[in-house]
């Protein structure tokens, strides 16, 4: 069975490809959940207008993200934690620390478009990559600083 696929299926095909799946599959699976259409002559026609059509709002989408990337260009993100004297952290910085800075700055971000540099572990400065979209990706600067050191600093 040929069918015009509407989302990306993992291990089958990417939004809007033609591909060659085992009828039952396509008829059981991808066609009532409107995941996919049936390949023939006037869907094939209309797959150029959805083609069209999805490009146009991928690049208002990617506008927008572009524009969220660059509030967080010239930032550094200040994440607290608890650390002992020699700068070792009681436990470590993860994706979700990253993403409670972001959100603080009013960019929503999911931990799982947050790469962090290996483990983060010491007091320091690190950078951390976000991706937005495939097309979008920005790195992040993140500085780590003990919880004391905030109060300490204050007092000053």
């Amino acid at each position: 069975m040929n069918i015009i696929l509407l989302e990306h299926i993992e291990k089958v095909g990417a939004k809007h490809d033609v591909v060659k799946v085992k009828d039952g599959y396509g008829r059981n699976y991808l066609l009532p959940k409107g995941l996919a259409i049936v390949a023939n002559k006037v869907n094939l026609a209309k797959l150029e207008g959805m083609k069209k059509q999805a490009s146009k709002k991928e690049a208002v989408i990617i506008t927008a993200l572009k524009e969220t990337a660059a509030k967080v260009a010239g930032t550094t993100l200040k994440i607290t934690a608890k650390a002992g004297e020699t700068g070792r952290l009681f436990g470590s910085v993860s994706a979700q620390h990253i993403a409670n800075a972001l959100k603080e700055l009013g960019v929503e971000a999911d931990k799982r478009i947050i790469e962090m540099p290996d483990e983060v572990k010491e007091l320091g400065t690190y950078t951390a990559t976000v991706k937005f979209h495939p097309e979008v990706v920005q790195e992040v600067k993140f500085e780590v600083v003990a919880e004391g050191a905030e109060v300490d600093e204050l007092a000053e």
